[in-house]
């Protein structure tokens, strides 16, 4: 018995544990979907490259060997045709359109590496809510077991009571029994609240990227200043702050832009080009020009290509309205998101208090009831209903209580302010404790 529970002891001492903190950390770190974006902001930055490039000379070798069957002479002796040459030499060239595309497709380019981190900014912290959401429904299952172990606990206590009170002949058996089929319900509830808290834990490591056994400790209550903010300070910071709509508002510019690089593709291409040659021929011509430097300019303008610049011009027109429509629609969903997350946590926040307050009547109701039926003042009944009210008042304020505190994050996640603010806490934990490091 001894080894038994030392086994078990060591068996959850190995177990991890970790708190809301420990958890956004490793998600950042693990998370695919971010990584996912990540790779998408690399890709967004090589675009910038491959426009760049196009503002820059391309400079290029080439060389070539020929053989003849033969040489060939004319009637007075000279070469027409060598046995062999070779030739190489250096090319430049640069081509520019004179709408000035390239520096438009440079622009776009950048502007889409900042949608890109604002794109990255969004998915993190739409991820770490999800952590959050997850944690906080493994809480909320741990919390349930621990009210449904308490519950049969009191339950067995009622049973036993129920059985003493029978034996010396002060209730009847069906006490007895209405005692002992709500301990049954109650081992039934606890075994699928265990069941129930198995699951969240193993959707809580899918979503974080747990591997083994681990456990979880409660954080800190998350706070929130309401005396400056009222609905519609909470809406300006959301219309400000929010990345999804900032990273609408920059594909609103690159679509106009990408109508403005459209519409260059009617002015006239440019062409430049520097070229340094050199041939050899064996036997060599009297004629043979054995090294060249030349240049060229050239001008290039199509008159008609079938309708197909203006097909491109007016298909980016079309994607520049559903960028605007696309921002003005995510502007007003924004809005009703942080609407509907305050009143949902001025909801949470009075539901907790009453239910509280709930909870302590109850709570005083069962003692009271207890202590009565012990006393044959009370019967089963009484104390049956007393503990049903108990247990009703003690899952509703285990619920109000983490709903209340994701109404919070999500209040902060509405408003974009959620990341920063996880960021800006860990960076005054991590002062704290260099300065903590420092006085010892």
């Amino acid at each position: 018995m001894v080894l038994t529970a030392v086994l078990i002891f060591c068996g959850r001492s190995t177990a991890q544990e970790y708190s809301l903190d420990d958890l956004y950390g490793i998600a950042l770190e693990r998370s695919e979907r971010i990584k996912i974006s990540e790779e998408d902001l690399y890709i967004s930055e090589r675009t910038k490259d491959k426009a760049l490039s196009a503002l820059l000379p391309k400079l290029s070798a080439f060389g070539s060997y020929t053989k003849y069957s033969e040489d060939k002479r004319s009637s007075t002796g000279s070469v027409i045709q060598p046995n062999d040459s070779t030739s190489w030499g250096l090319r430049l060239d640069q081509s520019l359109s004179v709408s000035g595309r390239e520096l438009t497709a440079l622009k776009i380019s950048k502007e889409g590496i900042e949608k890109s981190r604002y794109d990255l900014h969004a998915v993190k912290e739409s991820y770490i809510f999800s952590v959050a959401t997850a944690y906080y429904d493994t809480l909320r299952a741990k919390k349930a077991v621990e009210i449904a172990r308490a519950n049969a606990e009191r339950l067995a206590k009622h049973r036993d009571a129920a059985s003493m009170r029978l034996k010396v002949g002060e209730v009847t058996k069906t006490d007895l029994l209405r005692a002992e089929a709500e301990l049954s319900g109650a081992q039934a509830e606890l075994v699928r609240a265990e069941n129930n808290l198995k699951l969240t834990k193993a959707v809580l490591a899918r979503v974080v990227g747990l591997n083994g056994d681990f456990e979880i400790k409660e954080s800190r209550e998350s706070t929130l200043d309401t005396r400056h903010s009222t609905l519609d300070f909470l809406k300006q910071t959301a219309m400000s702050e929010r990345a999804e709509l900032k990273a609408a508002g920059l594909q609103k510019k690159i679509a106009e832009d990408q109508v403005k690089y459209t519409k260059g593709s009617y002015w006239p291409t440019l062409s430049i080009a520097g070229v340094y040659s050199r041939r050899n021929e064996d036997p060599a011509s009297a004629f043979l020009n054995k090294e060249s430097i030349y240049g060229g300019l050239n001008l290039n303008f199509a008159f008609f290509e079938g309708g197909l610049r203006k097909a491109e011009v007016r298909e980016a027109e079309a994607r520049q309205r559903q960028a605007e429509l696309i921002y003005e629609d995510l502007n007003k969903t924004i809005g009703i998101e942080v609407e509907n997350a305050y009143l949902d946590f001025q909801t949470q926040k009075g539901v907790l208090k009453s239910l509280k307050d709930q909870l302590t009547f109850a709570s005083d109701n069962y003692n009271s009831v207890s202590r009565q039926y012990e006393f044959g003042l009370a019967n089963s009944i009484d104390v049956i209903d007393a503990n049903t009210l108990l247990l009703t008042a003690e899952r509703q304020v285990a619920d109000a209580r983490y709903n209340y505190r994701l109404s919070i994050l999500k209040l902060q996640r509405t408003t974009g302010v959620f990341l920063k603010t996880i960021v800006g806490q860990k960076s005054i934990e991590r002062q704290v404790k260099e300065d903590k490091g420092r006085t010892n």
